[in-house]
């Protein structure tokens, strides 16, 4: 039942790609922007705009233009269906190549903020739900308010000033290692790895200082909400008839507030994944701080130079990588109620 339940989605996932592959493909051929004149310049001749025009492939019909790049006219150029997102406009490069050498870095941050900020904001957010009303509990209300209204880009200049510049314990914010450091051999992408796949545990020290304030920076922001979203759930499930019943009969209070939390979860993890799946490409201002070069800085330079297969290749990369989220908070769900996956 539960293969059923995951060829299921997985189906669904697909169509959901090629619609929103299409749809993306006709919205920005309809902005107000020329991108042939953005690389020949506004004062070139008819025959150097013509020139560039077929180049890039933009003197075909546009729905030429839509069969070449979901890969029906593999002859021509290879599409979708053979795996390429198409060549950048700019700088000539695969794309996929090109996603595959930024999305790392911010799969690495987002990933080790949220792990931490689940890490704190689970227990917090159920501590302060077993004693509602209490000054602890007003406290992380207030807390998870703060946090959430919070400009991540704000902070990271904040914590850069103080912990850099004030105290000198964080280093400055030059990207995943200093510039005077070797990158260790690419692997897999993610710095952390790379270096103890390489055996470099100094490097590995390195990056992990690097990267201390921009996962500091979006852990602050991100526990604010999930710190809410866990308390909240709690609190209904804590008045729910079962945990009622639970209390009646003389369970401990800790078997109790296990039931509870597990009730809780399933909201709090859907929160999760929506924030997942934005802070990919959200993350752009936090990368720009720290000068980490993540995806989010690529797209909003493929934005700026109207390159649309980049453009493309970016938003259908990342709505595949949040499908794969959900998916996977599903499948969460899944085990924490069976009935889900009838």
């Amino acid at each position: 039942m539960l293969l059923k339940y995951v060829l299921r989605r997985l189906s669904i996932g697909l169509v959901q790609l090629l619609g929103l592959s299409i749809a993306v493909f006709f919205l920005i051929r309809l902005l107000p922007a020329d991108p042939v004149s953005r690389l020949v310049g506004m004062n070139a001749s008819k025959e150097a705009y013509a020139q560039a025009q077929m180049q890039l492939g933009l003197d075909r019909p546009v729905l030429t233009q839509l069969s070449i790049y979901l890969g029906f006219q593999p002859d021509v150029a290879p599409g979708l269906l053979q795996g390429s997102l198409g060549v950048s406009w700019v700088t000539g490069s695969q794309v996929t190549a090109e996603i595959a050498a930024y999305l790392p870095v911010t799969l690495e941050l987002v990933t080790l903020s949220f792990l931490f900020a689940f890490a704190v904001a689970v227990p917090v957010g159920m501590l302060s739900a077993l004693r509602p009303g209490g000054r602890a509990d007003k406290g992380v209300f207030l807390y998870s308010l703060f946090a959430g209204s919070q400009p991540e880009f704000w902070w990271g200049l904040l914590f850069v000033y103080v912990f850099f510049f004030q105290l000198g314990i964080a280093p400055a914010p030059l990207g995943l290692l200093s510039p005077m450091t070797t990158p260790p051999p690419h692997i897999t992408g993610f710095i952390l790895i790379d270096t103890l796949l390489a055996g470099q545990p100094a490097k590995f020290v390195e990056a992990a200082h690097h990267l201390m304030l921009p996962v500091l920076n979006l852990t602050f922001v991100l526990s604010g909400p999930i710190i809410k979203m866990v308390r909240q759930n709690m609190l209904r499930a804590l008045q729910s008839d079962f945990v009622l019943y639970a209390n009646s009969i003389g369970l401990p209070r800790k078997v109790v507030a296990r039931y509870a939390l597990r009730a809780a979860m399933a909201p709090s993890m859907t929160l999760i994944g929506i924030l997942y799946g934005f802070m990919l490409s959200g993350a752009v201002l936090v990368e720009t701080v720290f000068s980490l070069g993540g995806i989010g800085q690529y797209s909003v330079r493929s934005v700026l130079a109207f390159d649309y297969p980049a453009i493309q290749g970016v938003v259908l990369v990342i709505t595949a990588i949040s499908l794969i989220v959900y998916l996977l908070l599903d499948l969460i769900h899944a085990a924490i109620d069976p009935r889900i996956a009838y």
